[in-house]
């Protein structure tokens, strides 16, 4: 082989070997960015399903316009030790003033951590925070 075409197969295996380490750091941020919407969806499914769960008289299993007490339960998940998990991650209750906070945590390596707090039974008493370095203020 000539100098050239040596020169040219050199230069073909950089540019190969580059473009696989930029693809695998990109499938990399794509697949914690498709963790983090997860989360966040999951996170607003039980939100919307605690909403109901207030609105419903005691008579009915429901909170009777209060959001004390709520559990998994009842809202319908099935959860061990309080903590209800699924493929996305592991998720928990806690009171948040008047309201409640949704903590939705990855379970793989993403590191992913989702923050959903409902204050009342309106669609716009439901906000999310991503990767935040803390938990939102409580619900006044």
């Amino acid at each position: 082989m000539g100098q050239q075409q040596l020169l040219l197969l050199v230069l073909g295996i950089v540019i190969v070997g580059l473009a696989v380490v930029v693809g695998i750091q990109a499938f990399g941020e794509n697949q914690k960015k498709a963790n983090a919407d997860a989360l966040v969806n999951d996170g607003v499914r039980i939100a919307s399903d605690m909403q109901a769960w207030v609105l419903k008289p005691t008579a009915f299993g429901g909170g009777n316009g209060s959001f004390g007490g709520v559990t998994f339960a009842d809202l319908g998940y099935e959860s061990t030790a309080g903590v209800y998990t699924n493929l996305n991650g592991a998720f928990e209750l806690a009171a948040s003033g008047a309201g409640q906070l949704i903590t939705g945590t990855s379970v793989g390596s993403e590191g992913n951590t989702v923050y959903v707090r409902v204050c009342g039974t309106d669609p716009a008493d439901i906000t999310t925070q991503v990767n935040s370095a803390s938990a939102p203020s409580a619900c006044s």
